[in-house]
């Protein structure tokens, strides 16, 4: 990752519009010092907001991310190694924001899609507690419409999870999760769309999404 500003747990709190993004901080190095140290005092993950680990207050931005997974079924590196930037900034190319989806690793138990979700990066960040650093993403997290794919193409169908109030539902997530970026084509329903809508603003206007399996042989191996 490529630094780009150091700001207050605030600061990003106000930039994401997450007003409760300190409890997510603090559940979410909760989480990981439950799953690191088994042995931790349980006083570190209990869940009363006096009890949860004390958050650094400076985070650290990132516009995008490394993702290097083995492929070796696309034309790669040696051994079938492959790497892809996974992009989270407000401006690309002065020609508006873009915020990539990715597959996350849910399940390493289940086969495909089952065992992966979907999610789109708002923005990639480190923060540390007590003295550990964690690499994070904070995510829009998109739910299956079915049990099975689309009987149609093949795809599995998608749509952005929200609150009543519309707003989306967020979540962070360590790096480590994030498998490679994921290929979302709309599903643009029986009318005609209007002319010159941007394209930093497709994964805005969809109801639901495809998961675009045959975007490369890797894709089409893991999102079955």
């Amino acid at each position: 990752m490529l630094s780009a500003a150091v700001v207050s747990t605030d600061e990003l709190a106000h930039l994401l519009d997450e007003p409760d993004l300190i409890d997510k901080l603090r559940s979410f190095s909760a989480d990981q010092i439950r799953a690191s140290d088994t042995n931790s005092d349980v006083s570190l993950v209990d869940n009363s907001d006096n009890q949860f680990p004390e958050i650094d207050n400076l985070i650290t931005l990132y516009p995008s991310a490394v993702a290097i997974y083995f492929a070796p079924s696309d034309l790669s590196g040696i051994g079938g190694m492959h790497s892809e930037r996974i992009r989270a900034t407000a401006n690309w190319r002065n020609e508006g924001p873009r915020y990539d989806t990715v597959f996350v690793n849910m399940n390493p138990n289940e086969d495909g899609m089952r065992g992966l979700d979907i999610a789109r990066v708002k923005q990639f960040f480190s923060f540390r507690s007590q003295g550990r650093l964690y690499p994070c993403a904070i995510v829009q997290w998109y739910s299956r419409c079915g049990d099975e794919p689309d009987e149609d193409t093949g795809m599995w169908i998608v749509e952005p999870d929200v609150c009543e109030d519309g707003k989306s539902i967020t979540d962070i997530i360590h790096l480590d999760t994030i498998v490679r970026s994921s290929h979302l084509i709309a599903v643009y329903g029986n009318k005609p769309l209007p002319k010159g809508i941007p394209l930093c603003y497709t994964l805005d206007l969809f109801h639901s999404y495809y998961v675009n399996k045959y975007i490369d042989h890797h894709a089409f191996e893991i999102a079955f």
